[in-house]
């Protein structure tokens, strides 16, 4: 990401890690609670080890704990930035059936304390077990060049309608980090623009965002026009052996009620939307 994006205070420096630590754990080692409203994948014992993993994962993280990182970090994220504009390509024609795809919040029901309007709409690719075949088939290009990306778990097309606002709110888990490519950026695009703790920067087409989504952030489409980026988390990349425990909570997590529901959810979009 470039820096004359980044407004504010600028990057946080690797040698502010520990300030940036006491900051995601609330400076006395405790998560803070995320901005919207999650379940828990098992109560009790497991519980416990959730709060125990994302300590590890703060503590061990092998790229630091920064809100925003330098995309150059991933080596992956050149490789799908050569190829964007086949993905663009693919988004391209889901976009003429933009006003039939399922707002956020009708997949997820987690998500209605942050949006509950018609203007945040989404084509799941790839969701912590919620596969698309459907979707995927119509984006063979999109979701080949997935497979570049490590530790992948997520993945949609996510479009914001003109005048969209997300308000800020934090992840609820900090075992992944967020990339966003942007595809459909409407000018101004200083308008269309996310902050991420104090820092504010905006998408631009084929380049990428990447931060930790369990910093606050919150989100703006202040243009007349529709926003659309590639949205994927992938696992954060965590040293051995606490990597091992990450990656076992996030594979449990597709067993979670709140995951099932959405794949219900899905499908049922699914179904009505590819027989017309």
């Amino acid at each position: 990401m470039q820096n004359n994006k980044i407004e504010g205070k600028g990057n946080i420096m690797a040698d502010k890690t520990q300030e940036v630590e006491n900051k995601q754990t609330n400076g006395n080692g405790h998560m803070p609670k995320p901005g919207y409203e999650t379940k828990e994948y098992m109560p009790g014992l497991m519980s416990l080890m959730i709060k125990f993993v994302e300590t590890t994962n703060v503590k061990f993280a092998k790229n630091g704990n920064l809100p925003l990182y330098d995309k150059a970090t991933f080596p992956w994220v050149a490789e799908l930035e050569k190829d964007w504009k086949k993905i663009r390509a693919e988004l391209d024609q889901v976009m003429l059936r933009r006003d039939d795809l399922p707002n956020f919040h009708d997949i997820m029901d987690e998500v209605r304390t942050i949006t509950t309007d018609n203007l945040w709409k989404t084509y799941f690719l790839a969701g912590y077990g919620l596969e698309s075949a459907e979707n995927a088939k119509r984006c063979p290009e999109t979701t080949e060049l997935l497979k570049k990306i490590p530790g992948m778990k997520t993945a949609f097309f996510s479009i914001l309608a003109p005048k969209k606002h997300i308000p800020a709110h934090r992840g609820p888990y900090n075992g992944v980090l967020r990339y966003h490519m942007g595809l459909i950026v409407p000018e101004p695009k200083e308008k269309c623009r996310i902050r991420i703790e104090d820092q504010i920067t905006h998408w631009d087409e084929g380049d990428s965002i990447i931060f930790d989504d369990t910093f606050e952030h919150e989100v703006w489409n202040d243009t007349d026009g529709f926003r659309a980026v590639l949205f994927v988390d992938f696992v954060r990349p965590v040293m051995f052996p606490f990597n091992m425990l990450n990656e076992f909570l996030i594979n449990a997590a597709s067993f979670a009620p709140l995951i099932k529901e959405a794949e219900q959810r899905h499908k049922k979009w699914e179904k009505e939307f590819y027989k017309q």
